[in-house]
């Protein structure tokens, strides 16, 4: 994700980014990386860092960011309550709704299929940030890859409408099986509801608000390039930021299971053909050593098989 532009109060960016660098969200990183692009080092050829301090940082799952922003040396009880994330969230907190110039900015945005966030500070919106997440080029072949196992690949995400249908469309993911602005707590109640309806979940997610449904889901796969917290409520890492490996796993545990369930036939046919011969008489000791020696093999060999799977 990377910012396409600001509109509005000139301290915007200045604001927002000092705020976001707090936070692991992808938004915030793509904010605070770009604010450090564009505004450049804040330290000074005195080698002073005059970089804006934030105190009583606060994260609100699926809403936003808000803390006390400040310039250095101003003062414990001098600097602006600085809070980014939906203008509805905003609203909610007391804030004054964004001007019509901003508000048609941020639609604009949306039905574009960008991810617009709004900057408030003195009660008010001041401005607006404006950021677009292509698609990876791997992910429309993950989705197809997901089909050929017969899975349904559904898109769950926080983000607005207008970005999660492009999104989709691109992926080559069914508009019908595009669920979009939900909370973290709301991606539970997705995860549950497929699982009361007896469809078995398997939710791939890599953000702090992916936790609680990668735990919730028959089976959770966490990105390894995303937050600890998601990693530690995943069943499976993938180790790589790319979707197709959330197929190769899938298709990687339907072969070992395959394996084991071969293994298990071979060890008790075995058994069950040669205890009856050994307990007769009929089976030489030796041969029975080696028929035991040979299932062994047999076993290995074939679990030796999956070093081929891809």
């Amino acid at each position: 994700m990377s910012v396409e532009h600001v509109v509005g109060h000139h301290d915007t960016l200045a604001f927002a980014g000092a705020l976001e660098a707090k936070s692991e969200h992808p938004i915030a990183a793509a904010i605070a990386s770009y604010a450090t692009a564009q505004l450049g080092s804040s330290v000074g050829e005195d080698g002073v860092d005059r970089s804006l301090e934030v105190t009583d940082f606060r994260n609100y799952a699926g809403g936003g960011v808000a803390g006390v922003v400040r310039a250095p040396h101003s003062g414990v009880n001098v600097g602006a309550k600085v809070m980014v994330g939906r203008p509805a969230w905003l609203e909610q907190e007391g804030v004054q709704a964004a001007s019509a110039e901003l508000l048609a900015q941020f639609e604009q945005a949306e039905n574009s299929g960008a991810t617009a966030v709004a900057v408030a500070w003195n009660g008010a919106v001041q401005g607006i940030i404006v950021l677009r997440d292509p698609l990876k080029d791997p992910s429309a072949q993950a989705i197809v890859q997901f089909k050929e196992l017969g899975l349904t690949p559904i898109l769950l995400t926080g983000d607005n409408e207008g970005a999660a249908r492009v999104a989709a469309q691109a992926a080559g993911i069914a508009p019908e099986n595009v669920i979009a602005k939900v909370l973290p707590d709301q991606k539970v109640m997705v995860v549950e509801r497929f699982r009361a309806e007896g469809k078995t979940v398997a939710m791939v997610g890599d953000g702090v608000n992916d936790a609680a449904a990668l735990a919730a889901a028959d089976l959770g796969l966490a990105m390894g390039t995303g937050t600890d917290v998601a990693i530690e409520a995943s069943d499976i890492t993938l180790v790589r930021g790319d979707l197709r490996s959330a197929a190769t796993a899938i298709r990687l545990s339907r072969r070992t299971l395959s394996i084991i369930k071969q293994n298990l036939f071979w060890a008790f046919a075995y058994n069950v053909a040669a205890i009856p011969l050994a307990a007769s008489g009929l089976l030489n000791p030796m041969i029975a050593g080696a028929a035991m020696a040979a299932s062994s093999v047999i076993v290995v060999g074939n679990s030796l098989r999956l070093r081929g799977a891809n």
